[in-house]
Order: C-alpha cells, then sequence, then structure tokens
C-alpha cells in the first residue's frame, strides 16, 4: 500500500466535542477518553491478540484498526487513539525489542557505550520504517466511519532514549540517568536524533489521518526538576515546535497536541508553555492546583487515579464527580492518571465514561 501524502474522502466527523475541548471551546458535556482504552482488559482483545507477537499486531494495520475499535463497540468514549507502542520508534532506529511475555518488552541489545550510537540508524526514513503505522491510521481513520476523532502518538525523547539504555523498564532508570551525569554531549545527541525522528512521525500521522497527537514523557518522574529542564524540556519543546511548522509547510491540518508527562507536576508551568494545546495530568495532583499552575490557556487531560475504577459504581461515580467540580467541565478532557490495567472489569471503565457525560451535563445545565 503505497503511503499517500494526505488521504482524502475522510467520513465526515459526528462527534468533534473531543477537538473542541482540546482547543479550549465550549462543549456540552466533558469529553472522556482512556490511556490504553484497546488493551487486555478487554476479552475481545486477548481474543484478537491471543495468537500473534506483539510488535507483528503492531505492525499489522488490519490488527490495528481492529484493537482501536473495540473499546468504541462498548463505550460511548469521544476519541479513538490508534493501537500502537512508543517503542516503534527504537526499531525504527535499527534496535531490536522483543515482547517477553509477563516481563514486557525487552532490547536485545540496548546502548551500554556511547559507541554504540554510532550503530544507530543517522536518517530515518519513517514512511519506510514506520509505513505500516500510518496504514494503520488511514484505515482506522476510515473504519470509524466518523463516530469520533482519532489520536496518534509517539514517545518523548527522554522516555525512548530511557528504554533503549536500560533495555527494558527499571524501578530507577539509573543506567539512562548515568548517562545525563557522565555522557551529557553524547546523551543530547541522541536526544535531538529522537526528536528529529518524532517529528516527522507525527507530521506522518497527521498526513494519514491523526486528527490529534498525544506525546508521552511517561518516565519524566524519574528526572528531577533541574534533568528535566535540561534533557526532557528542551526537546518537549522543540518537537511541538517543529512539528506545527511542518504542518504548515505541508498544508496539513494543524491539529491539536497533548502533551503528558507523568509524574512532572514540578514542572507544569513550563509544560504549559510548551506549544502544546493540552497538558495531560497524572492522578498525584489536585485539579485546583493543576488550573492555577497552567492558567487558562491550556485545557488539562486527566486525572482520576487508575486504581479508582477497583471501587464499586457507585463509588466511581461519586469520584468523578469530585473530579468534575474540581477541573470545571470546560477547557477540560476527562481521563486516567494514566493506562488501565489489564485486570481492570470492562463494566467499571463503562461506568468510568457514562459518569464523566452525565454529571458533565448536569453541571453545565445548572
Amino acid at each position: 500500500c503505497s503511503f499517500i501524502r494526505s488521504p482524502k474522502g475522510f467520513p465526515k466527523l459526528k462527534n468533534d466535542t473531543f477537538l473542541r475541548a482540546a482547543r479550549g471551546e465550549e462543549t456540552e458535556h466533558t469529553p472522556v477518553w482512556c490511556m490504553r482504552q484497546a488493551g487486555r482488559y478487554l476479552p475481545e482483545f486477548r481474543e484478537t491478540r491471543a495468537a500473534q507477537d506483539f510488535f507483528a499486531t503492531c505492525r499489522s494495520p488490519k490488527l490495528c484498526c481492529e484493537l482501536t475499535l473495540q473499546p468504541l463497540r462498548r463505550f460511548p468514549l469521544d476519541a479513538a487513539i490508534i493501537f500502537s507502542d512508543i517503542l516503534v520508534v527504537p526499531q525504527a532506529l535499527g534496535m531490536e525489542v522483543v515482547m517477553v511475555p509477563g516481563k514486557g518488552p525487552m532490547f536485545t541489545e540496548p546502548l551500554k557505550e556511547v559507541e554504540d550510537l554510532l550503530k544507530l540508524r543517522q536518517k530515518v526514513d519513517v514512511t519506510a520504517e514506520l509505513g505500516y503505522v500510518f496504514q494503520a491510521i488511514t484505515l482506522t481513520r476510515h473504519s470509524l466511519e466518523g463516530r469520533v476523532p482519532l489520536i496518534g502518538f509517539s514517545g518523548a525523547p527522554w522516555t525512548l532514549m530511557s528504554y533503549m539504555i536500560e533495555g527494558s523498564g527499571s524501578t530507577t532508570m539509573a543506567k539512562a540517568k548515568s548517562w545525563l551525569y557522565r555522557h551529557p554531549e553524547a546523551s543530547h545527541r541522541l536526544l535531538r536524533l529522537l526528536a528529529d525522528v518524532v517529528t516527522d512521525y507525527l507530521v506522518g500521522q497527521v498526513a494519514a489521518g491523526a486528527q490529534a497527537l498525544q506525546l508521552f514523557e511517561s518516565h519524566a518522574g524519574h528526572l528531577g526538576p533541574e534533568q528535566f529542564q535540561d534533557f526532557a524540556l528542551p526537546y518537549i519543546r522543540d518537537i511541538a515546535q517543529a512539528v506545527k511548522s511542518k504542518l504548515k509547510e505541508e498544508a496539513l491540518p494543524l491539529v491539536p497536541m497533548i502533551i503528558f508527562a507523568k509524574d512532572a507536576h514540578y514542572a507544569l508551568r513550563d509544560l504549559a508553555h510548551a506549544g502544546y494545546e493540552v497538558v495531560g495530568l497524572d492522578w498525584t495532583i489536585q485539579p485546583q492546583e493543576a488550573r492555577t499552575q497552567t492558567g487558562k490557556d491550556v485545557t488539562l487531560q486527566g486525572n482520576l487515579d487508575p486504581c479508582a475504577l477497583y471501587a464499586p459504581k457507585e463509588k466511581i461515580g461519586e469520584l468523578v464527580k469530585k473530579m468534575l467540580e474540581g477541573f470545571g467541565t470546560q477547557r477540560y478532557i476527562a481521563n486516567l492518571g494514566h493506562g488501565l490495567y489489564p485486570d481492570m472489569s470492562p463494566e467499571h471503565v463503562g461506568a468510568f465514561v457514562e459518569a464523566v457525560h452525565a454529571h458533565s451535563r448536569h453541571i453545565n445545565k445548572h
């Protein structure tokens, strides 16, 4: 399938609540979606994925489309997010990543020495290396039939770098952080390479049909404020700026962008001025505090503790109501403070989504 610069003829969007909230326009209800909404908590997801290797699934546009649509068949979500993984970017740079059952992603040869940077592709043709994601986006955008907008995403440079050096998840990120202290120049070289690839990748996703973009700085919490200022924030800013200028150059839609830096409440003020329309929040900050720090010019997204979904359904409703009262129903997108966990009940996810719609409509009326 040849990748077309901007496939026309997409179905007309019927529910643009999420996009309006992202741009700061008024909405009748607060839009809601969930990180990892296409996931192992759904029996149909486990069935679809059963026989397939994880990354083989990521490389199949048809399977990615099916997995992206599954939660929308169950819940009245206001957005879809393409099924993929942040580690497709290190793969595009030439690194091998395998998904080990029960352990998660593992790099067969993580970066150990500065010289290892020479093994990475210095110029990445994103269409050649990641075209399968673009095809999945185009197929899904058509298959959604305009029901809700489709979100594309990428990992942010520091988060990707930390995986590439650690070789897997880590509780301390000590190997990756030691690079920041021991090899600052090489670290910046790697982060710059990643920022350039992520920029092209995100622009390609919009060309393929993504209507919003989220950048995941999932490992922000491992950095202190100073290291975040030096090694994460500049690249987060650069990506927003570069994506927007390339979209303009290529006459592509200027889509809203979301930055989600987990555990980076020390940097909310900076993130609010980093060039993103939406700042995503984890559950470790009070809604009012987040509003105070980010000001009036960005939309906030978040931030119910995912574990709240283990509570009885009526309790979920109460927590949602309190969250909506804290954030207000406008310039706000409801979400969890992180992704759904595999053992969560789909019924409780449904209760969360319905509570957001019901309570926000009620608050807006009164």
